[in-house]
């Protein structure tokens, strides 16, 4: 190939044909096949290669803590009462299409971050956009759009209903405002029936009420998340981190 097309090529950012077209000189079995049959060749690598950035960079974007979980390394202990049709359901994003939310719950070490990781890496692999994120985190973010001279308090949030599938970890590990709770308020309105949340939280929905500090808001939040959200719990007579330690299937 020579040395313009190869510019043009670099400068459409195709740089993958180039890899393609340099591969196939040098490869003795593309050498019997017509234009055709390499130009097929050639797209399906670059198409391949495409896909496979896509896929790095969304991982990248979501912010996961790790990146080791999978759906396939999902230790089903039998004292984890784990659901497996409903796990391997969940993994083919259907919930995600369809708007429907999955609260994780779970005892500290018993593996809910890394079960939420494990489905997230999942739909980005379908090429949803992904963000996990920690509540204080979270709402420290939308404090400070809200409050700062430069904040934009409707942007974050329009940023976060974007987004196909948001985790929330350490969802109410602690009470939150009322100005806290107003945040979140906002933030499951902007995003309902639109869009897919993890929730992971120590507590079953039953005691998220006394979590808020505003009964009406409770009453409000739990009414759009609740209803229409599938429920793992984990259970253990020892925490993951029992089991395996430091890096292992744990929170």
């Amino acid at each position: 190939m020579d040395q313009e097309t190869t510019r043009m090529l670099y400068e459409m950012r195709l740089s993958s044909m180039v890899e393609a077209v340099n591969a196939q000189n040098t490869s003795e079995n593309c050498q019997g096949m017509n234009f055709e049959e390499r130009f097929k060749l050639i797209v399906a690598n670059a198409y391949a290669s495409r896909q496979t950035n896509k896929l790095e960079r969304l991982i990248k974007q979501a912010d996961f803590s790790t990146v080791a979980p999978s759906i396939g390394n999902i230790d089903y202990l039998p004292d984890r009462h784990l659901d497996r049709h409903l796990i391997s359901e969940l993994a083919t994003g259907t919930y995600i299409k369809q708007h429907h939310n999955l609260i994780i719950m779970g005892a500290s070490g018993n593996g809910k971050t890394w079960l939420a990781t494990a489905l997230g890496i999942e739909a980005c692999r379908q090429f949803h956009k992904v963000k996990y994120v920690r509540l204080p985190e979270l709402l420290d973010d939308l404090l400070i759009a809200k409050h700062e001279a430069n904040g934009d308090f409707q942007k974050l949030l329009e940023r976060y209903r974007k987004v196909d599938l948001l985790i929330i970890d350490e969802w109410l590990l602690t009470d939150v405002s009322l100005e806290q709770s107003q945040f979140l308020l906002e933030l499951v309105e902007c995003r309902l029936q639109s869009a897919s949340t993890i929730y992971c939280s120590q507590f079953d929905p039953k005691g998220w009420h006394s979590k808020f500090g505003n009964a009406q808001i409770a009453d409000a939040i739990l009414d759009r998340i609740v209803h229409d959200s599938y429920r793992i719990v984990i259970e253990g007579e020892r925490s993951m981190r029992e089991r395996y330690g430091i890096g292992g299937q744990n929170d």
